[in-house]
């Protein structure tokens, strides 16, 4: 078996989450658009539960990106104290609303997402993915990041946008949507930082597994 997929048909070996995992929410839970957009920014180096919890208040309070355009940072900001990094994600959340000012102007594609302060490729390709949108990369939050070299698609680096290319050379453009999600799902639930191996779908081709583990 090749180590870093230059010969290995990955579609077909890592079938099992893709059909395992396919159209599976994103763990934030959010009922529209604009709440995914809000929450995908909260989130950045903090935890899905975490904004989980923080979001029905400030959603109660600004149900849409029209209210929050018309608020200030002084009345934004104790809905977020418990989300890390909050002044600097307020203010940028607080831009977005006010040079987007309505909800159906949100743009779904990567350009148009990511030209907005606070989303990187990551949380475009989140909010693409969410949408149904066609997607334009790879899902590389920080679950995909440890969880795809240690199975061997690609080489092991910390950094998401390097991980998210080296995935988009080696993986069928066919399945970039559904991919990133499935391999975080698989770090979420079994290849945690301790893999829980012997319930891997992926333990006869995973790279970590048939030399490290058997």
């Amino acid at each position: 078996m090749d180590l870093f997929g230059e010969t290995l048909d990955w579609e077909t070996k890592l079938e099992p989450i893709l059909k395992k995992y396919k159209g599976k929410k994103h763990p934030l839970e959010y009922h529209n658009t604009y709440q995914l957009l809000v929450m995908v920014v909260l989130s950045a180096q903090d935890s899905d539960a975490n904004i989980n919890n923080v979001a029905p208040p400030l959603f109660e309070k600004f149900p849409t990106l029209e209210s929050l355009s018309k608020t200030n940072l002084e009345n934004f900001l104790p809905y977020i104290t418990k989300v890390r990094n909050y002044p600097t994600k307020a203010q940028w959340l607080l831009e977005i609303a006010k040079t987007i000012q309505n909800d159906t102007n949100i743009p779904l594609t990567m350009q148009g997402l990511t030209a907005l302060k606070g989303i990187g490729r990551k949380s475009a390709n989140v909010i693409l993915r969410e949408n149904n949108k066609t997607a334009e990369g790879i899902i590389a939050d920080l679950h995909v990041i440890r969880v795809a070299p240690r199975i061997g698609i690609i080489k092991e680096s910390k950094d998401g946008n390097k991980v998210e290319k080296d995935l988009m050379q080696v993986l069928s453009k066919s399945i970039w949507n559904e991919i990133g999600m499935a391999l975080s799902f698989l770090g979420r639930e079994t290849c945690r930082p301790k893999p829980k191996c012997d319930e891997c779908l992926l333990a006869d081709v995973c790279h970590y597994y048939l030399t490290e583990v058997i």
